[in-house]
């Protein structure tokens, strides 16, 4: 029965099918599971049995068996330095310090950049008294690994607790030779200190921050050694001389702050000040958060308002230097800072200011730039006024104009200022310079200044001059009613007279005027006029001047040359044009057509607005005007169908 099994197909045993899948009513976790495995100690493992050595072969045998062991780890791998550490801790824990330091020399034979083997040798032989042996490990690994300031701090210290000062200034000399960090000179000044050499702390300070070029914090430290020593005159001289070396390119609040500091102990409040404002002058705002605040709090204490208002000055005069070195052409930022200079410093101070501002030409030929550009000049020449140098102030204008002759605003300030002198001839002479330009940027309002200017001479010939000049150049409606109202504004009799005449005159010279509405501001201020001072038939002559309102249709064409539809429109027609006469009288036709209709029907017609009969009869007369060409144009076929 085997062997035919055997030759057949190997037997497969059946696994069970489990019959219930639900999941159990209580579930087993694994917290549950390593819970019971520590109340049963499973894991726990028996203590190994304690061995007591009761004689000296016995001993032997147990040292041979330890030391075979820790030679048959070093041999399977030698670079594992813990297994040679390991050896030497054993072989010192039995007092083998032969062995020990065989140990170590083949362990530094291996890797001799390991710091640990050297701190464990060195400590070994420190703590067995062999101070020799551990000067001669110390030394070799500060040789071997100079940077490693370890194996120094260990070593200084060891000669230090061994009295032996002269050895510790020693290594301390050969330490600084590698120009270690900055624990490292703190400590060889500290040890300096603890046995009362100052001047050979202030030696080593010295060379410390002269090799730390731009560690300021060690001239604060230096300054401050000297003034704990009670060396004010070296203290100060280390301020100063710390301010001279870093200079403004690598200058520190900090710096200032701490001598500034120094002087308040010493009660020199003035150098304090002095001290404070040179710095507020070359410390950019962003850095100089702590140096407003100690300079704020050191008025508080020390000064009286003026001090206190001084340094509100400085930060605000701080903040706008910032902000015009970070945007030279923020003119707002320059008028505010000249605001603030104008009203505290000299004159000599905002004349720099103003001449710093005025450098900064607008890189953009935009308007609202160069307005603001062209008021800092009109500011410096104002300023230059109020401080009576007048001289200077013509220079400046003259200086300007010759930059920018067509800016009518200079012109006027210009003139302003020769008006204010009482030298009129000159100021008149600027003016007549200015409207000569060939280009100006606003000429209506030069113009109306130069006007104006005249008037308040009362040299009214002048004016009218200007006004006749003006209007050779410009039709402009708003020039001819300036006119008519200055002659009216004149105390004479004939002012009347002249007034209307001007109108006269423009009503005549605007008959072309394509700008209807512009013609009918000017019969509308002649009306306004004639209402106040005219008689009944002047007022009649102007009314009937006055144009009607017709509303009408004009073909619109798109962009693309398509029909876009029809727009309404009102135009103007005014009585004197001989070309409107036909149309006038065509319109006027109509009505009475409209009126002799309704008469004839004999209907009460009840009264109509005036606008809706008037949009009435100007439908009408547009049917009209239509029949009446298609009455036209049949007259004309049939006459050419008889000629034939």
């Amino acid at each position: 029965k085997m062997a035919s099994t055997a030759a057949g197909k190997q037997r497969i045993p059946k696994v069970a099918k489990v019959k219930n899948k639900a999941p159990a009513e209580v579930q087993i976790t694994a917290e549950q599971l390593l819970r019971e495995a520590k109340e049963r100690e499973l894991e726990l493992l028996p203590p190994p049995p304690k061995q007591k050595i009761t004689d000296e072969e016995e001993l032997n045998d147990y040292k041979l068996r330890k030391r075979k062991g820790f030679e048959d780890n070093i041999r399977k791998n030698r670079t594992v330095i813990s297994n040679w550490i390991k050896y030497a801790q054993w072989e010192e824990s039995l007092k083998e310090i032969q062995r020990a330091r065989s140990i170590y020399e083949r362990a530094l034979d291996v890797d001799h950049r390991n710091i640990a083997l050297w701190l464990k040798y060195a400590e070994m032989e420190m703590k067995s008294r062999q101070v020799n042996h551990a000067r001669n490990i110390w030394d070799r690994a500060i040789t071997i690994l100079p940077r490693v300031n370890q194996f120094w701090y260990k070593y200084t210290y060891m000669e230090e607790m061994l009295g032996n000062v002269a050895g510790c200034r020693q290594v301390f000399e050969r330490w600084m030779e590698w120009e270690p960090e900055e624990q490292a000179w703190h400590s060889y000044i500290n040890f300096e200190l603890r046995y009362k050499e100052v001047d050979k702390a202030r030696t080593i300070y010295e060379q410390y921050i002269l090799l730390l070029v731009l560690s300021l914090k060690n001239w604060i430290k230096y300054a401050r050694f000297e003034e704990k020593h009670g060396y004010i005159a070296h203290s100060r001289k280390v301020y100063e001389r710390a301010v001279e070396f870093f200079g403004e390119e690598h200058v520190d609040e900090n710096l200032f702050v701490a001598f500034a500091k120094f002087e308040e102990t010493q009660k020199e409040f003035e150098r304090v000040r002095v001290i404070y404002k040179y710095a507020l002058d070359r410390i950019p705002k962003s850095q100089a958060q702590e140096l407003f605040k100690n300079y704020t709090m050191f008025e508080k204490k020390f000064g009286d308002r003026r001090g206190i208002e001084d340094v509100i000055v400085s930060k605000r005069r701080f903040q706008y230097e910032e902000e015009v070195k970070a945007n030279p052409h923020n003119y707002d930022a320059w008028f505010d800072y000249l605001r603030l200079v104008e009203s505290d410093a000299d004159s000599d101070t905002v004349r720099e200011i103003y001449e710093r501002a005025i450098a900064n030409i607008p890189p953009i030929q935009e308007k609202r730039h160069w307005r603001r550009y062209i008021y800092l000049w009109i500011n410096y020449a104002l300023y230059e006024e109020l401080e009576v140098k007048f001289d200077r102030c013509r220079k400046l204008y003259e200086k300007y104009l010759e930059f920018s002759p067509e800016n009518c605003t200079t012109w006027i300030k210009f003139a302003e200022l020769e008006t204010i002198l009482g030298d009129i001839e000159r100021a008149r002479a600027i003016f007549e310079l200015a409207i000569g330009q060939p280009r100006l940027d606003m000429p209506e309002v030069l113009w109306k200044s130069y006007i104006d200017f005249e008037i308040e001479q009362e040299e009214f010939g002048n004016t009218r001059n200007l006004y006749k000049r003006l209007l050779q150049r410009t039709q402009h409606v708003k020039v001819w009613i300036s006119y008519a109202k200055f002659e009216l504004s004149i105390d004479s009799p004939e002012r009347l007279q002249k007034c209307r005449q001007i109108y006269e005159e423009a009503n005549k010279s605007m008959r072309n005027c394509e700008e209807k509405e512009e013609r009918l501001m000017l019969l509308e201020s002649w009306r306004d006029f004639e209402k106040e001072f005219g008689s009944d038939s002047t007022r009649e002559r102007v009314r009937k001047l006055l144009p009607e309102k017709v509303k009408k249709r004009r073909k619109l064409t798109a962009e693309d040359g398509s029909d876009a539809g029809w727009e309404e429109y009102y135009d103007y027609i005014f009585p004197e044009d001989a070309a409107n006469q036909p149309n006038l009288k065509l319109l006027a036709m109509a009505k009475m057509w409209k009126k002799q209709q309704v008469d004839g029907n004999g209907e009460n017609v009840p009264e109509k607005d005036p606008a809706a009969e008037e949009q009435t009869a100007c439908a009408i007369t547009h049917k009209s005007i239509q029949t009446g060409l298609l009455h036209y144009f049949l007259q004309q076929i049939m006459q050419n169908f008889y000629d034939l």
